[in-house]
Order: structure tokens, then C-alpha cells, then sequence
């Protein structure tokens, strides 16, 4: 933002604006702000050492004064402000200071300045100061705007640096092998979680991954993060574990055992999010659309062994369904319902009593069953064959 001077050069008024101006004292006028601004809390605390605040404020007045004589704003001194402006926002946002301090601070460059001026006129003066508090707010304000621009642009950069060197420590953790346990340290102090801290794993293909970065997102509006990994086939999430109620973490958790999706917990630190991360999207992997809620190592086991056998080839069972062809279908669908109903329970009493029938005519299916399919289901080791056969 370039300021046009509105006031002619050599003239009584301008030569009497620029005797005001050369009685102003950078010293005194940097004092002065350094009184008010060390009053305000983010600069009271420290933060910057106030000889870094004092080297800055001298700097822009000087360059604020000599804005302020009569004339073009020439681009010398335009250049002049920016480079102050620049040095000032970087400073500041590299210190983590608010930025509604920083500009409260600054905007206190134009109630010293004008302080010191109305302290230098005379009675005489008092039109050329109504005709001059305009430009000295104008430019004032300008270097405010400069300032703050360079702020926002360097906290977008440090946010940018700190999102890149995050996504570059959780990328190792996915990396070809589990990192040695000195960087394993390293990505720990880099992500803000204890290396051993008990995690939370998640997993989603691609078309259900659009509820997971739901979660993540309401998690980071309750000011928590879950890291991402993102993968061709879908995305991966971690987080520490957190059982207090009602915390974000533990939420999240929540969120995510009703999504359909793959899902490992009590991960022992950082060393295992690797392999809880492949379990976790094998199991997202066997997820259909009859689950309405995350498949686990417990409430999937059988899917998994079920995948993991069939790639070496054996059958897990004999053709169960080929046996069962020579039933009619009520027949069929009554041996189908009382070996699914023991399954489930491993109790004839209970199942019996499930399928509202005596417990002598539930073990007479499961023996018919046995005499079609050659599978004694109340042998734990047939059972957990057919348990994986029909997962």
C-alpha cells in the first residue's frame, strides 16, 4: 500500500510539519512505546527479550518518521517500511505471539507518535495538525497492514513446515521396516506421543474412508490430532489411547467402532503401528456391507483365517453346501439354523431353548448334520473349521 502525501513541498506548512518532525526523538519515542507495550501480557512474559523489542521499535520510527515528511512516498521509503514489516511479522510469529497482540502493539506506533508531536506544536499549530492526523494514521496504519500480511504468511509457512515434517515422521512409521529405536525417539518427540504409549489403529478402504477423516476432522475441532497415513486403497489412523470419558481421544475411539472399517487397539507404542496398520487394513479389506461397525481381531478372526487359508490354496472344510444338497430345503434350513445357533453359543441348553425346541431334538440335528458333512460340531476342532468356513 503506497501513501500519497496530500501536502505541497516548501511550503510554510510543510517546512513547519518537518520542524515538528525533526524534534521528534527516536530514543524518546521508542521509550515511550516500550512502556505501553511491555505492559501487555504477551510481551510482558518474556517472550522476546525486550532489547529485540527496542532494537525493532527505533527501527520503525525512524522509518515512520521519515514517511511522514512532506511529499511522495517514495518507493525507497515504501521499501523502507516493508523491510521492518517483514523483520517484525517473521520475529513475531516465529515467537508464537498472538497476532491480536502484535497488532495491538503496533497501532500504539501511531498514539505515541501523535503523543509526541501534540506535546512539540504550539497553539499555532492546531490546523496543521488536523490536516496532518489523517497521513500519520494513513501510514501508521499501512505498516500495520504490511506487518500483519508478513504474519499471516509466516505462520502459513511454519504451518506448512510443521504439517510436512509430522507427515514425514508418520510416513516412517509405514516405511519397509520399524524404524531403530533411536528414531522411533525421535518421531515420538516430533509427533508429541510417548514412544511406548498405548495406540489406537484404524484402517478404511477408499469408500469408507470419508467417514474416518470425518472423525479426524471432529477431533481437531476439540483441538486433537490423529495422525493420518493416507494409501492408494483407502486411509490409516492412529492415536494414543484415552480412556477418560468424554475426552476427544476416547470420542474418536468411539466414533470409530461404529464405522465400517478395521480396527486394532492396546497397540504397545509406536514400534507396532506398522503391523497393527496391515492387520487393520486386511480387516477393513473384509468388511461388507452386513457389518455396521469396525471389524476387529475379535468379532472377525474367522474372516481373517478364512482369507489367510484360502491363499495357500486347501480347502478349510469339505463342501459343506454340495453335502447339504441331498436335504430338501426345510430340512436344510432347520440343520443350517440349529449347528448356526451352537456355534454361536456352545451350549445345546441355550440354542435349544433360542430355536424353541427340546434339547434331545437340537442334538438330533447336530447328529444329522454330522451323518451329511462328516463335521462333528461339538468337537472344538471340526467346530472352528466350520466357523471359519462360514465367516
Amino acid at each position: 500500500m503506497v501513501i500519497t502525501q496530500k501536502h505541497s513541498i516548501n511550503t510554510p506548512e510543510s517546512e513547519r510539519w518537518n520542524t515538528l518532525l525533526d524534534g521528534l526523538s527516536v530514543e524518546r519515542l521508542t521509550n515511550c512505546f516500550l512502556d505501553r507495550v511491555l505492559q501487555l501480557e504477551d510481551y510482558r512474559d518474556g517472550t522476546l527479550p525486550a532489547s529485540e523489542i527496542r532494537r525493532t521499535a527505533a527501527a520503525s520510527f525512524e522509518a515512520l518518521i521519515e514517511s511522514l515528511r512532506s511529499g511522495q512516498d517514495s518507493p525507497e521509503l515504501v521499501a523502507a517500511r516493508q523491510d521492518i514489516a517483514l523483520e517484525v511479522g517473521v520475529s513475531r510469529a516465529r515467537a508464537g505471539l498472538p497476532v491480536e497482540s502484535l497488532m495491538t502493539a503496533i497501532r500504539q506506533d501511531f498514539t505515541v507518535l501523535w503523543s509526541e508531536l501534540t506535546a512539540l506544536a504550539g497553539s499555532s499549530d492546531a490546523e496543521l495538525m488536523v490536516h496532518r492526523a489523517e497521513t500519520v494514521w494513513e501510514v501508521v496504519d499501512s505498516y500495520a497492514a504490511q506487518t500483519q500480511a508478513t504474519y499471516m504468511r509466516e505462520r502459513q509457512r511454519m504451518a506448512q513446515e510443521a504439517s510436512s515434517l509430522r507427515q514425514g515422521h508418520v510416513a516412517a512409521l509405514f516405511g519397509t521396516a520399524v524404524p531403530p529405536p533411536e528414531i522411533l525417539s525421535r518421531i515420538a518427540e516430533g509427533l508429541g506421543v510417548a514412544a511406548g504409549a498405548t495406540l489406537v489403529v484404524a484402517a478404511t478402504t477408499t469408500e469408507n474412508t470419508p467417514a474416518l477423516h470425518l472423525v479426524v476432522a471432529a477431533a481437531a475441532r476439540r483441538g486433537t490430532d490423529l495422525f493420518t497415513h493416507p494409501m492408494p486403497d483407502g486411509l490409516t489412523a492412529f492415536w494414543a489411547a484415552d480412556d477418560r470419558p468424554g475426552s476427544p481421544r476416547q470420542e474418536a475411539t468411539a466414533q470409530v467402532r461404529s464405522l465400517r472399517c478395521g480396527l486394532v487397539e492396546q497397540v504397545p507404542g509406536l514400534a507396532g503401528v506398522r503391523t497393527a496398520a496391515q492387520t487393520a487394513r486386511t480387516l477393513a479389506s473384509l468388511a461388507g456391507e452386513q457389518d455396521s461397525g469396525a471389524l476387529t481381531m475379535s468379532n472377525a478372526w474367522a474372516r481373517l483365517a478364512r482369507l489367510r487359508l484360502a491363499e495357500t490354496g486347501a480347502p478349510v472344510v469339505p463342501d459343506v453346501d454340495s453335502a447339504l444338497a441331498s436335504c430338501g430345503p426345510a430340512e436344510r434350513a432347520r440343520l443350517s439354523e440349529a449347528v448356526r445357533s451352537y456355534l454361536a453359543s456352545g451350549s445345546v441348553a441355550r440354542s435349544a431353548e433360542e430355536l424353541f425346541c427340546h434339547r434331545n431334538t437340537l442334538m438330533n440335528r447336530l447328529h444329522r448334520f454330522e451323518q451329511l458333512t462328516g463335521i462333528d460340531v461339538t468337537v472344538p476342532q471340526q467346530a472352528a473349521r466350520l466357523v471359519v468356513a462360514w465367516s
